[in-house]
This record gives C-alpha cells, structure tokens and sequence, in this order.
C-alpha cells in the first residue's frame, strides 16, 4: 500500500522535484516582471467557471450570514481568463497570474482535480509575438534537454510552427480538415469529415460529430508526433474549435489558436483573443446549450457581466493558459503530477 503524501519518506522522495519547482516559480515571476508584466491575484470563487463545454467545475454555494449578501451558486474556478480579460478591460495593461484552478473529474499521470495554471496576457501582442515570447520563456526556466515517458525534446531547437490543416495533410494522408468547415458559419460537417477520412483510408466510429471525429484524428494520427525531437506550435485551429480565439482574416474557416506540445506532453493554449461580444455571445450560447446535452445538467449559464466587459471595449491581444505542474515536471524530470505538488489531492 503506497504511503500518504504527508509521511516523511514519501515527501522526501519528491523533495527534489518540489524544489526544482519553486526555482521555477520565483524563475517565471522573474521573467514577467523584467518583460513588464505585473502579477495580479483573481478571484478563486466565481458566478461562471469557465466556458469549455467538457470541463466539469466544483460547485459550491454562498450563504450570508452577516447581513450583506445574497445566498448564491458559485464555482471554483476552472481557469482565471476570464477575470484576467476583465482586467483588460480595465486598463491593467499585460498581466500574469499563477492560478490555482480546478476540474472536476480529472485525474491522471498528467492531470490533477486542483492545479496551477500560468496564464498571461498582453495588448498589442499578436499570435506568432506571443509565440515568439513562450519560446523564449520555456527556453529559458528549463534545461536544454527535457523527457517524458520516454519522449525527448531539444529546446535549443527552434520550436516547429505547424498549422492544423498542415499537421492533419502530413498525419492523416493529405486530409483537408479546413475542407470540412463551412465558410460562411464555421461550424463543422460532420458528413463532409466522414467522407474525407474515408477518402484518405481512416478508420472513424460512425454516429460521431464534427467536434468527436475531428478529436478521434487528432487524437489518434496527430498529437502522437507533435512535440518530439522539437517543440511544436500547432496553430490555426479550425474555427469550430476557437472557442475565445479570433477567427483568421485570412481564411475564416480557421481560428488564431495556437497549443503548444514539448516532450509529447500537451503544455500550453493560447489566443488571439475575440473581441466582438457580439460573436462571443453567440459562441457562449452554443457553449451553454451543448454542455447541457453532453452532461444532462443545469451547469452555468453565459458569463453576462464579461460580455459586458467585451462591450466596453477590451483591447486586441493576444493571451495564453500553461500548465505549470507540467512544465515543473519537465523541468525537474518528474514523471508523475504528483512528484511536483507538496500535497495533492485526496481523490484516490
């Protein structure tokens, strides 16, 4: 039976990682305040917890009982973005934040229910400047060589800039995924992504969606051989898939979302962010709708109050979340979440 995270043996076998993470803390701090940065703490409790349709949140409730207040549903949150956008709004100017956040349901070598997120946000910033700045970043609070599970990366490498339609022409035998995508709504065709799959020999479930044939390849044929030898930048998502990204000027059927992949592990999603809250409301709308036919529950309804923040007017910009225990564990060779938290969580 393995030891509970408090005894002495079991802390002292993830001492060293849980030091290689706080350099790393106090090295991510240094590195944003010498950028400009200021570092802002966002509140923990919020009204909406985030609008990913498949994260599942921790409900709690407020109930008053010094006079002030009114009994409330609130949430832990999943991610601080949409506080942090609201400090956008406010004329904060580039922000950090290292949140700590919460997903019911996840746990994994890879996952933990309560993590901290790195998320940072800068007007002005394009996609590839940001890009440029999240190399830089990784490049410099970890070692040149970093692994896991067997999967080496070389950071002195320049980090591989891949597009979706790109990786999903080379991975999945020259299948189009922007072809797939209606240019006009964005949204995705099902039918049309069956048929291209099957066209280029691969196998999909039948009955699936756009949304779950698109994850099945990308799963499946993609991810697989992103972030290997090199750091991958796998950019231009398609536009269903741009939750609070812009969609591309250029090609409306593709989004300026860029996830980062290093050592094979998923580490960083970032934006170009949306400013329309006209277009926002509607992909809220969407949001709300599908997470109630996916769970079967209530969940939360549209973040009103940062839709209003959108109306007044946030600046463009460009913004990113990054999992900060995954990157203390390629900074300090962990292999499991767990070796770099003082205290996980007593799920198991």
């Amino acid at each position: 039976m393995p030891q509970p995270p408090w005894h002495p043996e079991s802390l002292a076998a993830r001492l060293p990682f849980l030091r290689r993470r706080a350099r790393l803390a106090a090295e991510t701090r240094a590195f944003f305040a010498g950028r400009g940065y200021a570092e802002v703490e966002t509140p923990c409790l919020v009204p909406v917890p985030g609008m990913e349709v498949h994260l599942r949140a921790f409900r709690s409730e407020f109930r008053p009982h010094l006079g002030a207040g009114r009994a409330t549903t609130l949430w832990l949150r999943t991610s601080p973005e949409l506080a942090l956008k609201r400090l956008l709004v406010a004329g904060a100017g580039k922000v950090f934040e290292l949140a700590r956040v919460w997903r019911n349901g996840e746990l994994s070598p890879r996952h933990g229910p309560e993590f901290t997120m790195l998320e940072w946000y800068a007007p002005g910033l394009t996609l590839a400047g940001l890009m440029d700045e999240t190399e830089v970043f990784v490049r410099s609070v970890c070692p040149r060589h970093v692994a896991h599970e067997g999967v080496a990366t070389d950071l002195a490498e320049p980090f591989e800039r891949l597009s979706c339609a790109e990786a999903f022409r080379t991975h999945c035998n020259g299948l189009e995924i922007l072809d797939t995508v209606d240019h006009a709504t964005a949204e995705g065709d099902a039918a049309a992504l069956h048929a291209a799959a099957r066209a280029a020999g691969l196998a999909l479930p039948e009955g699936l969606g756009w949304e779950d044939a698109f994850f099945h390849l990308l799963l499946t044929h993609v991810e697989p051989r992103l972030g290997r030898d090199r750091a991958t930048f796998l950019t231009h998502w398609p536009a269903p898939q741009a939750a609070l990204a812009r969609r591309d000027p250029a090609d409306p059927r593709a989004a300026l979302r860029f996830e980062l992949f290093v050592a094979g592990l998923e580490l960083a999603n970032a934006f170009d962010e949306l400013t329309d809250p006209a277009e926002q409301r509607d992909r809220f709308t969407r949001d709300v709708a599908a997470r109630k036919q996916e769970a079967g529950e209530e969940g939360w309804e549209v973040d009103e109050d940062f839709l209003a923040a959108l109306d007044h007017g946030m600046p463009a910009g460009s913004g990113i979340a990054l999992g900060f225990d995954r990157l203390a564990m390629l900074a300090s060779g962990a292999q499991h979440i767990q070796q770099v938290m003082w205290l996980p969580a007593s799920v198991e």
